[in-house]
């Protein structure tokens, strides 16, 4: 904690705030305000009720109405501060609204109803993290379906994305062949071609091999991509080429140099390409949309669609369970986040 201390209070002046120093910390500040707000938000907003979320203008605070039981109603009723007519404030609960009328009663006195214009009385509130949203979210769609599914994709789509990736990697890092650097521009250049021009011949090729409404369709077609095969293959070079080498001295196969030399030794990178991989693949929404219409085989992505109607959309539980689904990226940053650094770090180098 100390060290931490000390780092964030640095300054470049000696003992004394430079205009540097200042200029540091605002900037820091501001993209630590834009990177990690709307998370916030929406962390909070998941606790609000219906109305809450729409309500303008926003605020912050997960704010609900207390409630209070008065004997002969069924069901608790809304506290108001009431201004009454010599000026004097009363907490009141509210019976029924009538247009732009209110009937109240004094939860000590609740025979006697006093009739109140809704702009004299504000609601009383209180900051509630309730878990209904959380609750009736998942009690309102087969949640555990949907999850299973999405782990499903994502297990073995990263899989698969790392063992095609790494392959190829291999053979452009440390195969010298004719082709071999045309190969290479040619499969980063297809990073500038836009999903929209390759989603209906993909999807086309998926209904032929007869992968519709199949995870096998959400998960091999994304399973080799170009900026996986960039990113492996330049850390690969950072690889002596005298391991290699030595390795085959020995006697080793291809694939034993492949898997017992080459992968152990670009783990950072691998564990990039994971984070990389487990977000794309949990995030997809498109290209499930297109693939899957049975509800079966939906993801979670895909099912949060059941909270969106035509005439209603359920925001309060959107945001409840996009919440849910945020979790399982952020237990596998926090576990690989500290080889991002080195993997990218020494990407580039040879």
């Amino acid at each position: 904690m100390s060290t931490i201390t000390s780092f964030l209070t640095r300054t470049r002046g000696r003992g004394r705030l430079d205009i540097t120093d200042l200029i540091t910390y605002l900037f820091l500040a501001f993209g630590t305000i834009a990177m990690f707000g709307p998370v916030l938000w929406l962390v909070l907003s998941s606790f609000k009720t219906s109305a809450e979320v729409v309500k303008f203008p926003p605020r912050i605070w997960p704010y609900q109405q207390e409630t209070v039981v008065i004997e002969g109603y069924e069901e608790p009723l809304p506290l108001y501060e009431v201004t009454l007519e010599d000026g004097s404030t009363a907490r009141m609960a509210q019976v029924r609204r009538i247009g732009l009328e209110a009937q109240m009663v004094d939860p000590a006195n609740p025979e006697e109803i006093l009739k109140v214009n809704i702009q004299d009385r504000t609601p009383v509130e209180r900051i509630v993290f309730s878990l209904d949203n959380y609750v009736e979210g998942i009690e309102s769609f087969d949640f555990a379906v949907y999850f299973r599914n999405s782990v499903i994709v994502t297990v073995f789509a990263t899989i698969l994305t790392l063992l095609v990736n790494s392959m190829a990697a291999f053979a452009l890092a440390k195969y010298q062949f004719r082709g071999r650097t045309v190969i290479f521009v040619i499969m980063i250049s297809t990073l500038m071609i836009p999903l929209s021009v390759v989603l209906v011949p993909v999807f086309l090729v998926i209904t032929n091999v007869g992968w519709n409404n199949n995870l096998l369709g959400v998960i091999v077609p994304g399973a080799a991509t170009p900026t996986g095969v960039f990113l492996l293959r330049q850390y690969m070079l950072t690889i002596p080429d005298d391991l290699i080498d030595a390795a085959r001295i020995d006697g080793a196969s291809e694939w034993r140099i492949y898997a017992q030399v080459v992968l152990p030794l670009a783990r950072p990178a691998l564990a990039v390409l994971t984070i990389f991989s487990v977000m794309w693949r949990w995030n997809d929404f498109l290209w499930p949309l297109v693939v899957l219409s049975r509800s079966e085989v939906f993801t979670l992505q895909v099912g949060l669609q059941s909270f969106q109607g035509q005439l209603n959309v359920q925001w309060h539980l959107i945001l409840a369970m996009t919440v849910l689904t945020l979790l399982p990226i952020t237990i596998v940053f926090a576990f690989l986040q500290r080889n991002i650094t080195t993997g990218i770090a020494t990407t580039g180098m040879k």
